[in-house]
């Protein structure tokens, strides 16, 4: 009995740390949807101060990382980040309230990010990539083996 209840906080503590990356990637998401005004504004800021002084550090600096904010990638980042970060935060607060149908659902969300995950890291190494994608494993094992039990409670809803 005590092995189920130490596997069960260590459950919601993950959910909690999986609510805390969700909030984060939610941001992110946000700060890059405003990204593009912000190349802007920064466009306009530094084109003075080179005029200036052509060698100031901190405004060749920044002109040389403008380029790397297309408004394609920008858009995409933000809209990957946000919708990855609300469905996790929606389906982590519906575990929270024992909603039984969130089990499976946060299994298969888990599962199809994940395999996202391993698409971009064929493309490239990330220990970050690598970390978060055994982190949704290990959460999925954990979703899996808290759904085994919940069926058969009665405090978990089984609708709505």
């Amino acid at each position: 009995m005590q092995k189920e209840k130490n596997i069960h906080r260590v459950f919601i503590i993950s959910l909690f740390l999986k609510a805390i990356n969700s909030l984060l990637e939610i941001i992110a998401g946000i700060l890059f949807f405003f990204t593009s005004s912000l190349t802007t504004v920064l466009s306009f800021l530094i084109k003075g101060e080179l005029v200036e002084d052509p060698t100031d550090f901190l405004a060749t600096h920044i002109q040389h990382l403008l380029p790397y904010f297309s408004s394609h990638s920008q858009l995409y980042a933000s809209f990957y980040l946000l919708s990855h970060g609300i469905i996790k935060i929606f389906l982590v607060i519906n575990l929270l309230r024992n909603k039984l149908w969130a089990y499976p659902m946060s299994i298969v969300a888990l599962f199809l990010f994940i395999l996202y995950q391993l698409y971009k890291l064929s493309y490239g190494y990330s220990i970050t990539l690598i970390l978060l994608t055994l982190f949704d494993l290990f959460i999925i094992g954990l979703t899996w083996h808290e759904y085994r039990i919940a069926r058969n409670n009665p405090r978990f809803s089984k609708v709505d």
